[in-house]
């Protein structure tokens, strides 16, 4: 084992959709949700660049998404592979670099009893960040989770992470009103300005 494998490493965990990518509005539903198709998967403008202030003051990056379509019977498995591809293909056009890539296909609700009922990495479970956590040798107390729902919070708190919730209830500092996550933040953008903010504090 190489001496690096044996020094702390910072990460941050993503979600995905309404992270890096636009959630779709479901016209059966009305409701915002995770692209059902490749045609409907658009990185939101910004993200590349403020993935790649990340990688230069040297975090290591890692997807943590929670994916349960295939398990509700609303697409393939296939499909969910050729959207993650749309995803890595920009990714390495904008030489964006991640370190792992975690789905969770599962739900408890599912109806592919394959992938239906209680799993263990299904977030809030910090099951991946902990398993990355080991993998990779991460310092956790200066590593962050930065996701648009409550689940994700509830997720990096878990993991002894500090957390950003994207897109909701922005107060004047950024500093979150509501009890959980550390800070709010617009878009990613703007929650990269946060860690990085963070980062010079100390």
């Amino acid at each position: 084992m190489g001496a690096s494998r044996l020094t702390p490493r910072r990460a941050v965990f993503l979600d995905r959709d309404g992270v890096l990518n636009r959630n779709v509005r479901n016209p059966l539903t009305g409701a915002f949700e995770s692209p059902l198709t490749p045609a409907q998967f658009h990185l939101i403008s910004g993200v590349t660049t403020a993935l790649t202030e990340l990688r230069a003051a040297g975090f290591l990056l890692f997807l943590v998404s929670n994916q349960p379509n295939y398990a509700k019977g609303k697409t393939s498995l296939a499909t969910l592979e050729a959207i993650h591809r749309k995803l890595e293909q920009a990714l390495t056009a904008a030489r964006v670099s991640f370190a792992g890539f975690n789905y969770c296909f599962h739900h408890p609700a599912g109806v592919v009893p394959a992938y239906s009922g209680p799993c263990r990495c299904r977030k809030p479970s910090p099951y991946f960040l902990l398993q990355a956590r080991d993998q990779f040798a991460l310092e956790m107390r200066k590593s962050w989770m930065i996701g648009d729902r409550p689940t994700d919070v509830e997720c990096g708190l878990a993991a002894g992470v500090r957390t950003i919730l994207v897109g909701q209830n922005l107060s004047p500092t950024g500093v979150t009103e509501e009890p959980g996550s550390d800070f709010v933040a617009t878009d990613l953008a703007e929650a990269v300005k946060i860690v990085l903010r963070e980062e010079l504090s100390g």
